[in-house]
């Protein structure tokens, strides 16, 4: 795999494809986001919200999308991350994740993300700014 430090703007990190989301996801995440709005769990209430049944949290789907950057984590460290929330995932739902580099500025990545569901539609899409460690000089030990 390519250094991040590498990429030309224009380039695409390698797309994440997730397995189906599972109630089991959403309940693992419930616990530990704190987050127990039975929407997320318990079809019967999503359904008295007007929902078509359990949808994910959309924190969830934001923490998967930063998962594009994992390999990574040897170069440096997601400086900023901002999204917009645009379709309710579903349960079964598969998502690609995709990032794509817009821009490099000194030792800053921009890249637009998003993630798409099997319909293509995207669900979420945001900015994440990766800043690459500076590189240390190495001190010789005469």
């Amino acid at each position: 795999m390519a250094k991040l430090a590498h990429y030309s703007v224009g380039e695409q990190l390698q797309d994440i494809k997730l397995a189906p989301v599972t109630r089991l996801d959403l309940i693992q995440y419930a616990g530990a986001s704190g987050d127990f709005n039975p929407i997320h769990t318990v079809d019967q209430e999503a359904e008295k919200a007007g929902l078509p049944g359990v949808i994910a949290h959309g924190m969830w789907t934001m923490g998967n999308l930063a998962k594009l950057f994992t390999p990574y984590y040897e170069e440096g460290f997601i400086e900023d991350y901002s999204v917009r929330f645009k379709e309710m995932v579903q349960l079964h739902e598969r998502l690609t994740l995709k990032a794509q580099l817009t821009k490099k500025h000194s030792n800053k990545l921009y890249f637009d993300a998003a993630a798409v569901n099997q319909a293509q539609k995207e669900v979420i899409k945001g900015r994440i700014v990766f800043r690459l460690y500076e590189r240390q000089e190495e001190v010789s030990c005469l």
